[in-house]
């Protein structure tokens, strides 16, 4: 397969499964299996462009959250924010320093997938018993700060899906209040851990050699690709639950674990 075919289609993979709660880390494992791997440069690039396809979709909420701050709840929502975020910093920050992360190898994904999955339809179950509330608490904005931690030690767990189901059932019963919250914090925290991946690349290894059309075809697919699935998903979680998503990913986990060898 020509290496431009594959930097789309990887783009594409990154964009569509980054957002949804089905593990992005899974699909891009399982894809580069087949389609060659690629630099951690090339990673952190398409990454980039699925941060860049969320900023632009919460564009107006971000702009009124940051222009509104003289209005009390903006201020409380734009601070739950910075606090989830600041979480997910300070602690996250000595766990990857300390070096306490799953390896990026099929069975560890497989099973967070499918215990995910578990998990996904049973807290679900008991989020509906809560009402339907759309307040983010502090409870909650902590939370999901801690949630994002998990997620980056477990590789396959799912940043969204951690951190959408706590925050339903810490409060957010509204699947799309939960969601947009979510996906509004992850792009700082987004942000910030490849910043920091990207600097961390620089200083130990150096970034050549690179084939800057595949580069820059991945980053756009990314890009364009992750925008429609973000606007598609905030469509649909108004009147549909998650429970596709977690049988999806209950079947791919076992998928992987029968079909890949354990060691890879």
């Amino acid at each position: 397969m020509p290496d431009a075919l594959a930097a789309l289609l990887l783009g594409i993979i990154e964009g569509i499964t980054e957002f949804l709660p089905v593990s992005s880390t899974g699909h891009l494992l399982v894809a580069q299996y087949w389609l060659g791997a690629r630099s951690d440069f090339f990673n952190i690039v398409i990454q980039a462009g699925a941060i860049l396809a969320i900023t632009l979709v919460f564009r107006q909420r971000l702009w009124g959250l940051a222009s509104g701050l003289h209005v009390p709840a903006n201020r409380d929502y734009a601070m739950k924010v910075a606090v989830a975020f600041l979480v997910t910093a300070l602690v996250g920050l000595p766990v990857r320093l300390a070096g306490w992360e799953l390896p990026d190898t099929v069975t560890p994904i497989a099973w967070a997938l499918v215990i995910g999955g578990v998990w996904m339809l049973v807290a679900e179950h008991f989020a509906e018993k809560r009402g339907d509330r759309t307040e983010v608490t502090w409870t909650v904005a902590i939370a999901v700060g801690l949630a994002q931690v998990v997620a980056g030690v477990f590789p396959g767990t799912s940043r969204s899906a951690a951190t959408i189901f706590i925050a339903m059932l810490l409060g957010l019963s509204r699947r799309s209040a939960a969601t947009e919250f979510v996906f509004i914090v992850g792009i700082p925290t987004m942000f910030a851990a490849s910043g920091y991946a990207f600097l961390e690349l620089l200083l130990e290894q150096g970034v050549g050699g690179e084939n800057w059309l595949d580069v820059t075809i991945a980053f756009t697919a990314s890009a364009v690709t992750g925008f429609l699935v973000v606007r598609w998903l905030l469509g649909y979680i108004k009147a549909h639950r998650f429970t596709g998503f977690a049988i999806y990913r209950i079947l791919f986990g076992i998928a992987l674990l029968l079909w890949l060898p354990a060691g890879d």
